[in-house]
């Protein structure tokens, strides 16, 4: 078998370390992203399916639809909170109760990154999705493990863990996402919708296959955050323009993750943990609806064997929705658009495959290449 492709003893302990930091906050974000996901799905899955998506107000009779609306609330609740847990127990993980508070605000952060004095209508609020918030646990976790190591007089040592390392922590965690590392992504986002639209201007049918294949890496790739975002409302903008095919390979290639990551956890149990096992089944109900973030939970915990699966998974059923020509009249993804898609069938059939090569791909990733560490949770 394959080993990580890393030399030396420290090395592998550092790796060893880096994934148990990712896991902890893996483990705290599973019950948000489970709670989250499993709500909106069920709220979503009794509303009746419109141009326009989901329609909550037609739902009958009243009660069920106040309750449907209030569980879409909490559901909601549960989602936007998962970022910052994310971030906030890795950061904990790596340095104790005194990073949970600059982690969480980066996780927070994370997902609303916009720099404060800017204006709203100018600038546009922007995510980093479930990667920023990875990024600004470790930075945060770090950084606290760095100022605690700061020799500080016997009077102030006591109130440095409660007072002093969150406040400079949090403000520096909180500027390095601000003005560091919010505008380049906002940047980024905005050429790459200029790049899609160039390529979109191309009819053809090689440069639409290819466009679709981009797309469905693109959704996959970072699960909800501002890459899959960028193709979603790419796709979904050109419903205004009565132009449906874009939007059939992107609602096709939204569901794949969490379901083909599901399956891989039915077909290979003996692969993933008793907690991974039971993410799946959660993930199966979340891609059935077209809720990509039901796969975070496994990709924030390996991303190198995770994520280029679901990239690819979701790159075939993208091809095959738009070889298909499967228009979705919606701007939603999963199996809950078939009422307004074209060329169901082989809609069904693009997910269907999208599925099987994700699951097989990280199945079979995770048994000839190992991670440190990774027997001894089994």
């Amino acid at each position: 078998m394959f080993q990580e492709p890393f030399e030396g003893p420290f090395m592998v302990e550092e790796l060893k370390k880096l994934r148990q930091h990712l896991l902890t906050g893996v483990s705290f974000a599973i019950p948000f992203i489970a709670c989250g996901g499993i709500l909106i799905a069920l709220s979503l899955a009794f509303a009746p399916m419109t141009p326009t998506g989901p329609n909550m107000d037609g739902i009958e009779p009243a009660w069920l639809q106040n309750f449907l609306k209030l569980t879409l609330t909490i559901g909601v609740a549960s989602f936007t909170l998962m970022l910052p847990v994310l971030a906030g127990y890795i950061s904990y993980s790596i340095a104790g109760k005194p990073g949970l508070v600059a982690g969480m605000i980066g996780g927070y952060l994370s997902g609303h990154l916009r720099v404060p004095w800017a204006d709203a209508k100018i600038v546009p609020e922007v995510s980093a999705g479930f990667l920023g918030a990875l990024v600004a646990g470790l930075i945060a976790g770090y950084l606290v493990q760095g100022l605690k190591k700061i020799p500080t007089h016997k009077f102030v040592k006591p109130i440095m863990p409660i007072l002093i390392i969150p406040v400079v922590s949090s403000v520096i965690v909180g500027a390095l996402m601000l003005l560091v590392i919010g505008p380049p992504i906002a940047s980024a986002l905005h050429e790459l919708n200029g790049w899609l639209l160039e390529m979109h201007k191309n009819s053809d049918t090689f440069h639409q296959v290819m466009l679709a294949m981009i797309l469905g890496a693109m959704i996959a790739f970072d699960m909800g955050g501002p890459v899959n975002k960028a193709a979603f409302f790419f796709a979904s903008g050109l419903i205004a323009e009565k132009n449906y095919l874009m939007m059939g390979p992107v609602a096709a290639a939204i569901c794949v993750p969490p379901l083909g990551l599901g399956l891989a956890t039915i077909i290979g149990r003996k692969l993933w943990s008793t907690e991974q096992k039971e993410s799946g089944y959660a993930a199966l109900g979340m891609g059935t609806i077209g809720i990509t973030e039901g796969a975070i939970p496994f990709a924030a915990g390996d991303p190198l064997r995770v994520i280029p699966s679901i990239m690819l998974g979701s790159m075939v059923a993208s091809t095959i929705a738009m070889l298909g020509q499967c228009g979705d009249r919606a701007p939603h993804g999963g199996l809950i658009v078939l009422p307004v898609v074209d060329n169901r069938v082989m809609y069904v059939v693009a997910i269907a495959a999208g599925m099987v090569v994700t699951a097989v791909c990280v199945n079979t990733l995770k048994t000839i290449w190992k991670a440190p560490g990774e027997a001894a949770e089994k």
